[in-house]
């Protein structure tokens, strides 16, 4: 199949992007696969937005080493923000402090081996440094060539609003699916107003749709859905229960119900751009092809009345989040 393109503002990305966290071993041991074929296969199949992170561990440089002969086929996407605690143990925080866009900025340059950046994303909006300064730090990487465009990620409709006064706002990630759809009622809007792309990840409820997990036991000790409210053992129970409407959907067009829900996000607009992350060839194919999925006003309606047990796994305040944050 052609990858249909789409926009993110001023970026042409094809329609389904690939998350790259895993990569990195945030989903288990990140050395059980091939980097260089998910990505290569990737690229093949007219996937071009990569998205990685400096904080998913390894994989900026895995994703950086993997893109090396093919760095114009890409739009790679990258974050700042998140910080390991300063003690082992400790909680991650957020900075979003300039002095600290200019030193992220470089060591993500580094470590992905080139020598800008398509879209850097704020992972997380920083409640002690007013937006306007982390944009201010941002747009310069812009001016001095460092950055191509700009993107906010969990963002707040006033953190969009402040932001985008300051320079233009090209993507806004957020989690987005038949289970989390808490931004469609203010957050939406206002990217469409703005003309922002938007760009969900988890996309596929962290696998749960895609009826692939059926018991907790095949994850491996390593991976962070153990510690996720929708993974609980009485959530995980009551999930698995829905995820057979989406089967039955799948079922009556003879694909997957990770396709399904894919498709679902898709039809959400034109500006819409998942970001499922795989490590595996077989399940990147699978998600490429959900973009050939039409469903029915009947499948839409029967798959809106889903709804996850148990919290999703991000802190709301960062979401719903309206008070600006105190000047310094």
């Amino acid at each position: 199949m052609t990858l249909p393109t789409r926009r993110l503002g001023p970026i042409e990305v094809g329609a389904v992007g690939l998350g790259c966290m895993s990569f990195g071993g945030s989903y288990g041991d990140a050395g059980a696969f091939d980097v260089d074929a998910v990505i290569n296969r990737a690229l093949d199949l007219g996937v071009t937005l990569l998205d990685t992170a400096d904080a998913y561990g390894a994989s900026e440089a895995a994703v950086g080493a993997a893109i090396r002969s093919r760095r114009d086929e890409v739009v790679l996407a990258t974050k700042f923000g998140i910080v390991s605690g300063p003690q082992a143990g400790q909680p991650a925080v957020v900075d979003g402090r300039p002095e600290y866009v200019r030193a992220a900025v470089e060591a993500s340059l580094g470590r992905l081996g080139i020598d800008h950046i398509d879209l850097y994303y704020q992972h997380r909006a920083d409640l002690n440094v007013p937006i306007e300064d982390t944009v201010g730090a941002m747009a310069e990487l812009v001016e001095q060539g460092k950055v191509r465009y700009l993107g906010l990620s969990e963002a707040s409709v006033d953190t969009i609003r402040r932001a985008f006064a300051v320079h233009p706002i090209a993507a806004l990630q957020s989690e987005w699916s038949l289970w989390s759809r808490d931004l469609e009622h203010e957050i939406v809007p206002v990217c469409r107003e703005l003309g922002i792309g938007i760009v969900p990840f988890s996309p596929l409820g962290r696998g749960f749709l895609t009826g692939a997990i059926t018991s907790t036991d095949s994850l491996s000790a390593g991976d962070m859905r153990h510690t996720q409210p929708r993974f609980a053992d009485d959530a995980f129970a009551a999930n698995l229960a829905t995820v057979d409407t989406v089967r039955e959907v799948a079922a009556a067009h003879g694909v997957t119900p990770g396709q399904v829900a894919l498709a679902w996000v898709l039809a959400r607009g034109g500006d819409v751009v998942p970001i499922p992350g795989t490590k595996r060839v077989s399940y990147l194919e699978e998600n490429v092809g959900a973009a050939e999925i039409a469903l029915t006003a009947e499948d839409l309606a029967r798959l809106e009345g889903l709804s996850a047990v148990g919290e999703r796994a991000v802190d709301p305040s960062w979401v719903n989040r309206s008070t600006p944050p105190p000047a310094r």
